[in-house]
C-alpha cells in the first residue's frame, strides 16, 4: 500500500490546508500508521508559567512548511513509513492523577495498533505515563532527556507528580535503564548540590550546556551513543533546552541554552539508535513570537520522525 503523505502544497496552499501535523492524514483516514503524532493538551503540572496546554495546536500550526524530503538525513520520512495525526488525548485538567491514567490508557491503545508515538505536549508531567507504556513494550528504556532542568526532584508542595518530577518517579518505578539514560542541555541554578548527586543515583548522566563549548554537538552525540548503546531509546524533549532566543514560548526559560542548529544536528544522529518513541513538551504559545518556538518544535519533531524512518530506500 502506498503511504499517504502531506497535502500537496502546489494544489492547496499551506495556509489553507488541514490543521494536522505537517498537513498529514488523520489516523482514521489511513489503514494503519507506523508513527502516530498525538497531542496531549495538559499543563496542570506546571510550577511557573502556564499555557502548554495550547502547545499541540501551536506546533501543528507551525508545521505547515515541513516538506517531504529530509536532505540531511537523506530520507523521505512520510513516504517510507505511514505517519498520521492521531489528534489529541482529552484529559482531566483538574485532577493530575486521573489525567495521568487517561494519558497512559490512550497511549497504550495507540501503541497497540503497532505505531510508534511522537507525543506533543503539554507539560513534562506527561512523560511519566508515556514511559509506563514504553516499559510495558520494551522493558526499561534508555531515556535521552533534553531539558534545561533535571526533572528528577521529589515533590512540589507535597505533590509527587508534576512537570519537575517525572523522571524520579520513572526511575523509582523501574521504567528507565539506569545504565543508559542521560540528560542533555542542563543549566541554571539548582536548589542544592544534592540535586546532582540524587540524579546520579536515579540513573542519569549529564551533558550540561556549559559542556557544549568544548564538546560541540558531535562530541555530545558520541557521549549519547556510548551511553545508550543498543538499548531501546525514548527521547523526551523539553523545548526549554533551547536558549530563550530560539524558544521564548515556554514556561520555565533559562539563559544559556542550546541553539536550534545544535539540537537538530543531535536529533539527526538518532537514526542510528533504537528509537522507540519520543515526546516534545512545554511549548507555551502565549509567550511565543512569530511562531519562533513552534517552528523549532515542529522541526525537532520532523527530525525525530525522520530518525524513525527505515533506511535504504526513497519513494
Amino acid at each position: 500500500m502506498t503511504n499517504r503523505g502531506p497535502v500537496d502544497a502546489t494544489i492547496t496552499p499551506r495556509y489553507a490546508g488541514p490543521s494536522t501535523f505537517a498537513r498529514l492524514p488523520r489516523l482514521d483516514e489511513v489503514e494503519r500508521a507506523d508513527v502516530a503524532v498525538v497531542g496531549v493538551p495538559f499543563d496542570s503540572g506546571v510550577s511557573y508559567r502556564p499555557g502548554a496546554r495550547f502547545g499541540p495546536a501551536h506546533v501543528r500550526a507551525s508545521s505547515k512548511l515541513l516538506r517531504g524530503f529530509n536532505p540531511v538525513q537523506e530520507v523521505e520520512p512520510f513516504a517510507v513509513q505511514q505517519v498520521a495525526d492521531a489528534g489529541d488525548i482529552a484529559v482531566n485538567p483538574f485532577d493530575i492523577q486521573e489525567a495521568v491514567r487517561q494519558i497512559e490508557a490512550a497511549a497504550r491503545d495507540l501503541v497497540g495498533t503497532g505505531a510508534r508515538l511522537l507525543t506533543i505536549g503539554g507539560d513534562h508531567t506527561i512523560a511519566l505515563p508515556l514511559l509506563r507504556v514504553m516499559e510495558e513494550l520494551h522493558g526499561p528504556v534508555a531515556v535521552v532527556h533534553f531539558d534545561a532542568h533535571l526533572d528528577t526532584w521529589d515533590t512540589y508542595f507535597g505533590a509527587p507528580v508534576t512537570h519537575g518530577t517525572p523522571f524520579r518517579r520513572a526511575s523509582e518505578e523501574g521504567l528507565i535503564d539506569k545504565t543508559a539514560s542521560m540528560h542533555v542541555g542542563i543549566r541554571g541554578p539548582l536548589y542544592s548540590p544534592e540535586d546532582l548527586s540524587d540524579d546520579q543515583v536515579l540513573g542519569f548522566q549529564v551533558i550540561g550546556c556549559h559542556d557544549m563549548d568544548d564538546l560541540g554537538w558531535r562530541g555530545a552525540v558520541e557521549r549519547i551513543r556510548e551511553r545508550v548503546g543498543s538499548a531501546p531509546v525514548y527521547v523526551s524533549l523539553d523545548i526549554d533546552v533551547l536558549d530563550p532566543a530560539f524558544a521564548p514560548g515556554t514556561g520555565t526559560p533559562e539563559a544559556g541554552g542550546l541553539t536550534s542548529r545544535e539540537l537538530l544536528n543531535i536529533l539527526r544522529s538518532f537514526a542510528d539508535l533504537n528509537l522507540v518513541g519520543a515526546d516534545i513538551v512545554e511549548v507555551a504559545p502565549a509567550y511565543d513570537h512569530a511562531e519562533v518556538t513552534g517552528i523549532a518544535a515542529a522541526h525537532a519533531a520532523y527530525e525525530l520522525v525522520s530518525a524513525m524512518a527505515p533506511r535504504g530506500a526513497h519513494a
